[in-house]
C-alpha cells in the first residue's frame, strides 16, 4: 500500500470495505456492464458547453479533449476509486498538488479546492455517491494533465510576454496520457509527475530553496518590518539603531552565524557582522565592500514571499528551456551581468559582464559560436555616426585622425575626409562608412566572439576596464562585453595547439584584424535570470533591470481560463 494513505485512511478502508463488499454482490451484474461511476463519467464528459455542470463552476476542466481520449480507452471506468473509495493514489495526487507551490505553481490551478471538499466529505460521511466519485475521478485526471504539461512546458508561454525570448522551447510532448497511465498502473504518481521536471540541477535547488523560504515564512511572519538609514553608508565602527535587526536578518538568511555580543554593544557594527554582510552583498549581485547602503538595505528588505516570487518566475524561466545536455556552451546571464564557459557541468570560465541599457535590451536567444577575430575594427553604427561622429568632425577638423577612423565607401575603398564636405551631409544623407581601426581606445577592445544572429548582438572586449567594477552594468547598446577575453580565447582555441598563449596575446594587439575559425561550434545562451541557488545551496539574487519579473509574476499568478489546455498557449 501506497506510503500516501494515513493510518486513519487505512483503518476507514478497512472497516468500509465490508460495505463495499456488500454492494459489489448486490450489484454484481450491473457493474459488470457499466459502473455507475463510469456513467457518470460518460456523462460529465460528454457534455456540451451550455450544459456544464455544477461541479465544474469554479473548477472548469483544462484538458478535455484528454480526458475524453484517457477515459474511452478504459470504458469511462473510474481511474482513481476502487469500491466506492478513493484509492491511495488519490490521496497522493491532492498531496502532490497541496505542493505544487514549491514548483512555484498555483495549487488553485488543479481543482484543489474541489478535490479537498470532496475527499472531506468522503472521510466525514464514510460515503460519496456515484456522481460525487466520478465529479473527483475527473478532476483529479484533469489536475494530472495539468500540472504535467506545466511542469513540462511551463504555464505561461513566453511569445505572450513584453521582450524578446527566442530560445527554441521543448518540441517534444510530455506524452501526460501515457505518464497518467503509468502513474496508476504502477502505483507511482509522484514519480512520473516529478520525471517531466526540467532536468538541470539548478532546478532542484531552486525547489529546496523555496521549501526553505516557506517554512521561513511560517517560522517568522513579522520578517516584514522594513529597515531604513541615512543616505551615507553604515561603516564598520558606526553605532545606529538598526544594526541588531541587520544582525537578526542576516542570520534568518544564513549569511552570518549566531555570535556572542556585548551588552552594550549592540547597535554596534562590528567586524563580524560586516563579514556576513560582505557574504550578503556577494549573493545579491552588489558591491562587497561591507559598507550598508542604500542597495544593500533594499535588498536586506526582501521578505520570504518576495524571495518565493523572484524563485517562482525563474523557474518557471527554466522550464521553458529545452532539455538538451550540452557538454560545452557559454552561458550569458544578462540579470546577472555574467558569462560563465562551461565543460562537462563544470565551470571553467566566470567572467564579469555588461549587456545593453534598459532602451537597447540585451535579447534572449541561443546561437552557435563559430569564430573570433582578434584585433578587430569597428564600423560606426548610424544611430553614434548621426549623434556624436559627424558632430564631432565639425567641430574638429582632426578628429578622425586622433580617433584613429577612416571613411570608407561601400567598396571598402578609403575615402579622403578633406574632399568631404562635413557641413552639408547629415547622418540620413551620408554616403559612406566610418571604420576605427584597431587599438587602445577601439570599442571593441583586442577581440570579439562571434556567434552569427538576427540582432547582430556578439561577445567582445572592452577598454572601458573600470565599468566591470560597476554593480549596475546595463551599459552597451546590446553587445555582452566581457571582462576576460583573453582566458575565453584560450578555451576556445585550446584544441588548436598552434595558438599558443603569447600567439593569442600578440594577435590581440595587433594593428590589422585577424579572423579564426573555430575548429567546433560552441552553443551560446544568453538568459535573464533573476533568481538561482548555486552549487553551494546559496540563493542568488539579482536586480530585475529590464523590469520583467512583475509581468510573469502576474501571468503565473493568474488562474487558468475555461476551457483552456494545461499550458498557455
Amino acid at each position: 500500500m501506497s506510503p500516501c494513505c494515513s493510518l486513519r485512511y487505512f483503518l476507514f478502508y478497512l472497516i468500509s470495505g465490508m460495505t463495499g463488499s456488500l454492494l459489489l454482490l448486490a450489484g454484481g451484474s450491473a457493474l459488470s456492464k457499466t459502473s455507475p461511476v463510469a456513467q457518470e463519467i460518460r456523462f460529465l464528459l460528454e457534455r456540451d458547453a451550455s450544459q456544464t455542470h455544477p461541479g465544474f463552476s469554479h473548477a472548469p476542466l483544462h484538458g478535455k479533449s484528454h480526458l475524453l481520449t484517457f477515459y474511452s480507452e478504459r470504458a469511462f471506468e473510474p481511474a482513481w476509486s476502487s469500491g466506492q473509495q478513493p484509492t491511495c493514489e488519490a490521496m497522493e495526487l491532492r498531496q502532490l498538488i497541496r505542493l505544487a507551490g514549491i514548483d512555484g505553481l498555483l495549487p488553485e490551478d488543479y481543482h484543489l479546492a474541489a478535490v479537498n471538499m470532496l475527499m472531506n466529505r468522503f472521510f466525514e460521511t464514510g460515503l460519496l455517491s456515484a456522481g460525487e466519485l466520478a465529479l473527483l475521478d475527473v478532476l483529479l485526471s484533469d489536475a494530472f494533465v495539468s500540472f504535467a504539461h506545466h511542469l513540462h512546458h511551463g504555464k505561461i508561454h513566453p511569445e505572450h510576454l513584453n521582450g524578446i525570448w527566442n530560445i527554441q522551447t521543448k518540441r517534444d510532448e510530455p506524452r501526460v496520457l501515457e505518464k497518467l497511465n503509468r502513474a496508476l498502473a504502477t502505483k507511482k504518481v509522484r514519480e512520473e509527475l516529478h520525471s517531466l521536471r526540467p532536468k538541470f540541477p539548478v532546478y532542484d535547488r531552486m525547489r529546496a530553496s523555496m521549501k526553505k523560504y516557506a517554512e521561513l515564512a511560517k517560522r517568522y511572519p513579522d520578517q516584514n518590518q522594513p529597515l531604513s538609514t541615512n543616505d551615507k553608508p553604515l561603516e564598520i565602527g558606526e553605532r545606529n539603531p538598526i544594526v541588531p535587526f541587520i544582525r537578526e536578518r542576516l542570520i534568518l538568511w544564513q549569511d552570518l552565524n549566531v555570535y556572542s555580543i556585548a551588552p552594550d554593544d549592540e547597535d554596534l557594527y562590528d567586524r563580524t557582522l560586516a563579514m556576513g554582510v560582505v557574504s550578503f552583498q556577494q549573493r545579491n549581485g552588489l558591491q562587497a565592500d561591507g559598507a550598508i547602503g542604500r542597495a544593500t538595505l533594499e535588498a536586506l528588505n526582501h521578505n520570504s514571499e518576495t524571495l518565493m516570487e523572484k524563485l517562482a518566475v525563474n523557474m518557471e524561466r527554466l522550464r521553458w528551456l529545452p532539455d538538451t545536455t550540452l557538454q560545452e556552451f557559454i552561458l550569458v546571464n544578462i540579470a546577472g551581468y555574467s558569462m560563465d564557459f562551461i565543460s562537462k557541468q563544470d565551470t571553467l570560465l566566470h567572467s564579469n559582464a555588461i549587456v545593453g541599457k534598459s532602451y537597447r535590451k540585451t535579447p534572449v536567444f541561443n546561437a552557435a559560436m563559430s569564430y573570433l577575430v582578434f584585433s578587430p575594427t569597428w564600423t560606426i553604427p548610424p544611430t553614434i555616426l548621426k549623434n556624436d561622429v559627424l558632430p564631432s568632425v565639425r567641430k574638429n577638423s582632426a578628429y578622425l585622425a586622433e580617433k584613429n577612423m577612416r571613411v570608407l565607401d561601400h567598396s571598402g575603398n578609403t575615402i579622403d575626409p578633406h574632399t568631404i564636405n562635413w557641413e552639408k551631409i547629415s547622418g540620413p544623407d551620408f554616403p559612406y562608412l566610418i571604420r576605427q581601426e584597431p587599438g587602445p581606445s577601439n570599442p571593441l577592445g583586442s577581440v570579439k566572439f562571434m556567434f552569427p544572429n538576427e540582432y547582430d548582438v556578439y561577445i567582445h572586449d572592452t577598454p572601458s576596464k573600470e565599468l566591470f567594477y560597476r554593480e549596475d552594468r546595463a551599459l552597451s547598446s546590446g553587445c555582452i562585453r566581457i571582462q576576460k577575453p583573453y582566458e575565453l580565447a584560450q578555451l576556445l582555441l585550446n584544441d588548436q595547439p598552434l595558438w599558443t598563449d603569447e600567439r593569442i596575446r600578440s594577435a590581440m594587439q595587433q594593428n590589422q584584424e585577424q579572423l579564426v575559425q573555430l575548429n567546433r561550434k560552441i552553443p551560446v545562451i544568453i538568459l535573464y535570470l533573476t533568481c538561482w541557488t548555486d552549487s553551494n545551496r546559496r540563493e542568488n539574487i539579482r536586480k530585475d533591470i529590464y523590469n520583467r519579473d512583475a509581468e510573469l509574476l502576474k501571468r503565473m499568478r493568474r488562474p487558468l481560463l475555461e476551457n483552456r489546455s494545461g499550458s498557455e498557449n
